[in-house]
């Protein structure tokens, strides 16, 4: 279950003007839709839901009216110079049910010495419950050598998820690193170059 807990008020005017309204007074709107039902709009506590959302596929139970409902952000609107939350999308989910999220990919550990990741996928797409969605999916890169290709498929995911992303997609190259040649060594080149 959720340990994130939400009290939403219902927002009965809509609009810019009365979104900014709803912002002025330290709460976010958004809309709860999902299962079949008409979408309900509610204002969120602003501080207490920024700080959930820093948590990624986090589930909420957003308590409004008198009833409780379980439910993630599928759609989170930002401020790109203030960088605050503006709009949330909330998809209503139901114990038990699963779900398709992207999880962020966390590289772990060290490739072989001399050599440099690559990270070609920063999201998986899996299938797993609601109730139990990973923050990451942790992708360990010890002792791999150059030229090695992690595939989606290769990773192990947590207990009762599924792969949606392609199993081919590469997720990690390791490589070595490539050396920029100094001005030097491009004009020791040139003078030892057969002139045509």
């Amino acid at each position: 279950m959720s340990d994130i807990k939400l009290v939403a008020e219902a927002r009965t005017e809509f609009g810019k003007g009365a979104a900014r309204r709803t912002r002025r007074n330290n709460q976010i709107p958004a809309v709860l839709y999902g299962h079949g039902t008409d979408p309900v709009h509610v204002a969120l506590p602003a501080h207490q839901t920024t700080l959930a959302l820093k948590h990624s596929n986090a589930l909420f139970t957003i308590a409004f009216d008198g009833t409780e409902v379980l439910a993630l952000a599928k759609d989170v609107q930002r401020d790109p110079v203030k960088d605050v939350v503006e709009h949330i999308d909330l998809l209503i989910v139901k114990k038990g049910e699963k779900v398709d999220v992207d999880v962020p990919v966390h590289v772990i550990g060290e490739a072989a010495p001399g050599t440099i990741h690559i990270v070609e996928q920063l999201t998986l797409s899996i299938q797993a419950l609601a109730t139990n969605l990973p923050e990451v999916i942790s992708v360990d890169i010890t002792g791999l050598t150059a030229g090695t290709v992690v595939f989606a498929g290769d990773i192990a995911l947590p207990e009762g998820s599924v792969l949606v992303t392609e199993p081919t997609a590469d997720v990690v190259l390791i490589t070595e690193p490539r050396v920029e040649a100094t001005a030097a060594e491009v004009a020791a080149e040139a003078e030892a170059a057969p002139l045509v």
